[in-house]
């Protein structure tokens, strides 16, 4: 409660300090929309369903893309964690990979799969996945010897092992790994969708610069940004600690 007050004081303190640099003209008024402003685009845009339209296609392409990435990156990372030959000749590239941003990924999108769906969630995938593989990919290796030895005294097989001993002991990691992919596919998805999706929010942003409605832009930027906080915080922070008490690992 006292940090919900607490984010509440912030939030209500940097509308003001909005308001107020707005009411001082040091911008031209059209190129720094006032607060109340951003709230009439807000309104007007959920009451047309532009808003709902374009939230509801960018969530399905970024749920396909995260789920491809967090399956496909959770596969490569136990299979480099379990074979040292494989791990160090592909741990290398992995980092190469995971440096990358997902722009760059844009030219060869619309080459391979034209302008649409299939290439903007390839850009997600891409985005998404080797923030997946690194973390797996450590949980798996962190898990204490200990416990494997102590796991094979008991005569359980290689299965049996992975299942009840390593894959728990790599919960926390793996859960970091799905935090982290959902925040760098959220950001490939906005680049994919700026290429010309026909809808989405990366789309409606880009109407909004082509109009110069700069209070359009501010509103889509507000509303990523807040999609992004409630997902994280209200979803993937209770999926976090309901996995991580049932596994016993909470800590607090």
């Amino acid at each position: 409660m006292k940090r919900l007050v607490h984010r509440t004081i912030f939030i209500l303190l940097l509308i003001l300090i909005w308001q107020g640099l707005y009411s001082l003209n040091i911008w031209p008024k059209f190129l720094f929309p006032s607060p109340y402003n951003v709230m009439q685009t807000l309104i007007s845009g959920f009451q047309d369903g532009t808003f709902l339209i374009a939230i509801t296609t960018s969530f399905r392409r970024l749920l396909i893309g995260y789920f491809i990435s967090v399956i496909l990156g959770t596969l490569i990372g136990i299979i480099i964690a379990s074979n040292k030959i494989i791990g160090e000749t592909l741990g290398p590239f992995i980092l190469a990979m995971q440096s990358i941003p997902s722009i760059v990924w844009l030219p060869l999108a619309l080459l391979w799969f034209s302008m649409g769906e299939t290439a903007i969630i390839f850009v997600v995938v891409m985005g998404g996945t080797w923030n997946m593989v690194l973390n797996a990919n450590t949980g798996i290796k962190n898990v204490q010897p200990v416990l494997i030895r102590a796991a094979k005294t008991m005569g359980i097989d290689k299965i049996q092992l992975f299942w009840r001993v390593i894959l728990p002991a790599s919960v926390p990691h793996l859960i970091t790994g799905m935090r982290l992919s959902w925040a760098f596919s959220w950001r490939a998805l906005m680049a994919g969708e700026l290429i010309g999706s026909g809808t989405g929010l990366g789309q409606v942003l880009m109407w909004g610069r082509d109009m110069g409605d700069m209070s359009l832009v501010i509103t889509v930027i507000i509303l990523i940004a807040s999609i992004g906080f409630i997902t994280d915080n209200l979803i993937f922070k209770k999926f976090e600690d309901k996995i991580l008490s049932r596994w016993g690992l909470n800590i607090e």
